[in-house]
């Protein structure tokens, strides 16, 4: 279930195609193209336990003889692999543990582990991976088992296995592990917490792992590099936007009239992504907060026309769009309707800071006094 370099694990390839077929953004041209391809899949790596599931959700028909011959299939690989492990290089019927060397067991056991991967049998695929666990001593190979297992939670999107998993392989790399795997492991945990919804960490995680992305088997680098501009845009601060994300100096420089016809283009791809989708509401207001914030900030106070014209938008717009997040609190502002203009009242981080000193200041004089009161007793 590895994909090699520059090419994305298979399963996963799938389970983007089986989150499209049941989109009801793609039309159905898209969906009988998609259909196919998943169903050609399915067969080809004898998949029968996903494909009794897509069946019974209507997803793909049911040919009684295609599960059939698939489970036939299924039924004579098995045979193979447990003769591996269960029959000695004579024929006869022996104890692998005795006459193979424990690399070979274990490749024997990886084997059928990848096997159970392969046709989408997650119980017996988790159960293979625990025995094959067993037979594994370097920390390497173990780590290499995580990484499966992650996969296998990406593909079903199961996140308590996903989060599992992380904190197993952590636990593992106190016993030591290689730059290579704890790198690959930066990015498996970023996409976890941009799959549930915590931006902040996945940017940070995957701006740490920009030059040394390896992580091919679970999306391609220009799709990570997507992901982290995405989960950067409304986790960092202006600044840090600048240093850690864009290159160009002058980018810093925001055409607001192009942030909506710009925008426009990127909604679709965070619709059509399985990870993004779930959070599609949530990272459109997040970003307007954002770039709205970062427009204000620039003001003490602006007409409303002429943010309206900065957008390219109308008055209407930015009227009903402001209120919106001004009674939400996510921005510091107000609107005079009367003279039509915006207002900022943002609070003051230098006041802030300068209250707080004076408040500490007090309550240390309060304790240095009482101090003192019992020393003079």
């Amino acid at each position: 279930m590895e994909g090699t370099e520059g090419t994305q694990q298979p399963h996963l390839v799938l389970a983007n195609k089986l989150f499209l077929l049941t989109h009801s953004d793609v039309d159905d041209i898209e969906k009988v193209r998609l259909r196919d391809e998943v169903l050609s899949t399915v067969v080809a790596d004898n998949m029968a336990p996903l494909y009794e599931t897509l069946a019974a959700n209507s997803v793909l028909e049911l040919d009684q003889n295609v599960l059939d011959s698939m489970r036939a299939k299924i039924d004579e690989e098995l045979k193979k692999l447990d003769e591996k492990i269960t029959y000695d290089t004579s024929g006869r019927i022996a104890d692998a543990e005795e006459n193979l060397g424990e690399s070979e067991v274990r490749e024997a056991h990886l084997a059928k582990s990848l096997f159970y991967i392969r046709i989408a049998d997650k119980e017996k695929a988790l159960e293979q991976l625990k025995v094959t666990e067993g037979k594994t001593v370097a920390v390497g190979q173990r780590m290499d088992l995580v990484f499966y297992t992650l996969q296998m939670g990406f593909f079903y999107m199961d996140f308590d296995l996903i989060s599992r998993s992380i904190d197993k392989a952590k636990n593992l790399f106190e016993e030591g592990g290689d730059w290579e795997r704890k790198n690959r492991l930066k990015v498996y945990e970023g996409l976890y917490c941009m799959s549930t919804r915590n931006f902040k960490k996945a940017a940070d995680l995957f701006l740490d792992s920009i030059s040394t992305f390896t992580t091919y088997e679970i999306f391609p680098y220009d799709t990570f590099i997507f992901y982290t501009v995405l989960a950067s845009i409304i986790s960092l601060d202006r600044v840090s936007l600048k240093q850690k994300v864009v290159d160009a100096p002058e980018i810093l420089t925001c055409q607001y009239k192009s942030f909506f016809s710009a925008f426009a283009g990127i909604t679709e791809h965070i619709k059509l992504d399985r990870y993004l989708h779930p959070h599609f509401r949530y990272y459109m207001r997040e970003i307007r907060t954002v770039v709205y914030s970062q427009f204000l900030e620039s003001y003490k106070s602006v007409t409303i026309e002429a943010m309206a014209k900065a957008f390219g938008v109308t008055v209407d717009f930015i009227d009903v769009e402001l209120s919106r997040f001004i009674a939400a609190g996510k921005l510091h502002c107000k609107i005079d309707k009367v003279a039509g203009v915006l207002e900022t009242n943002r609070p003051d981080a230098k006041n802030a800071l300068y209250q707080a000193t004076i408040k500490q200041g007090d309550f240390l004089l309060n304790r240095i006094q009482k101090l003192s009161r019992v020393i003079d007793l």
